[in-house]
């Protein structure tokens, strides 16, 4: 009877784990036959477990959506990690999930184990948050983008532009990212037939259109850089400077989104940047830590002199062209 109990919980975990698995797939997991899978199913049924069949040449299960939550079953792992997650949402930037979690939060610590619970704090009081400044979104939403990009499923949106044009959207989601103050999600356009970046505040009527889709490929593969890169509008300045240092040396500092190093053959290297001010780019540079050349824009340059005699003056040197009087 222990032996049987402790394969429920284990087939249990397995459900909830994965949308869907082919009833062979669970009997390798757990060293049994299809057979005793198929029992196995029929008592987390009479346990009210609402697990569906699949039909298909090999058959499956999938743990449908109750009227009530069944009880997860987690690894060690998977609770402290929730306990955290948990603990931060009340900082974060979806909408009404600050009050939801500290209940959530009540809950598990109250079943928690002390070695756990020992963990759970230590990560906390370790750990500071800064309260989420940017719009707030919809937590159907962000559960329902979520469970499409698991699930390979296409969903169906109003989506207000930038410029307040509003749109119909019919996606393959791929991902989901936060950038701190937004959340954006990347999806494949199926109307524009091309990868867009969609922000989740501009985002009304989300739904599945229960259609499944083949995963493809996203350019590049990272999609936080995907979206700082379709986030990246033209400067009005592009810099491009030689280093007086090797770029393998210069890669470490110049990380951000507009920033690019190229080698040269005399050990140097071409950097290029760009942004709207002038300043800002001629502090950046400045801040590398190394001898440099401008070769454009010419405006650049001239800012570079502008700032070099405005911290001489701060530094207590005399102006360009006069004569220093020694006492």
């Amino acid at each position: 009877m222990a032996e049987t109990s402790i394969r429920l919980l284990k087939l249990l975990a397995l459900l909830q784990s994965r949308r869907d698995w082919m009833g062979q797939e669970l009997a390798d997991r757990l060293d049994v036959s299809c057979r005793t899978i198929r029992r196995d199913v029929d008592r987390l049924r009479e346990l009210g477990y609402p697990v569906d069949a699949l039909t298909g040449p090999n058959g499956g299960y999938r743990l449908h959506a109750g009227t009530a939550m069944p009880p997860l079953v987690l690894d060690d792992d998977e609770a402290v990690a929730i306990a955290v997650g948990l603990s931060g949402a009340a900082s974060a930037s979806v909408d009404g999930i600050e009050e939801t979690s500290v209940r959530a939060l009540v809950k598990l610590e109250q079943v928690l184990p002390a070695h756990l619970r020992r963990r759970v704090n230590a990560l906390r009081s370790a750990t500071s948050t800064r309260a989420a400044t940017g719009p707030l979104v919809d937590a159907e939403v962000l559960t329902t983008i979520a469970a499409g990009c698991r699930d390979h499923e296409r969903l169906r949106f109003g989506y207000s532009s930038r410029q307040g044009e509003e749109s119909r959207r019919r996606v393959e989601p791929h991902s989901l990212v936060n950038l701190g103050q937004r959340w954006y999600f990347v999806a494949w356009d199926c109307g524009r037939e091309g990868w867009r970046t969609f922000r989740l505040d501009r985002i009304e009527q989300m739904a599945s259109d229960g259609t499944r889709f083949e995963e493809r490929e996203l350019p590049g593969g990272d999609p936080a850089a995907y979206v700082m890169r379709s986030m990246a509008a033209p400067h009005r300045y592009r810099a491009r400077v030689t280093l007086h240092a090797p770029a393998q040396q210069m890669a470490t500092r110049c990380s951000g989104t507009w920033e690019t190093v190229e080698p040269l053959a005399d050990g140097r290297c071409e950097y290029r940047s760009s942004d709207d001010s002038l300043d800002w780019l001629a502090v950046r540079i400045g801040m590398l830590g190394v001898d440099f050349e401008v070769h454009e824009p010419p405006e650049l340059a001239e800012r570079f002199r502008a700032l070099s005699a405005r911290f001489g003056r701060a530094g207590g040197l005399p102006p360009s062209g006069s004569v220093a009087h020694a006492r």
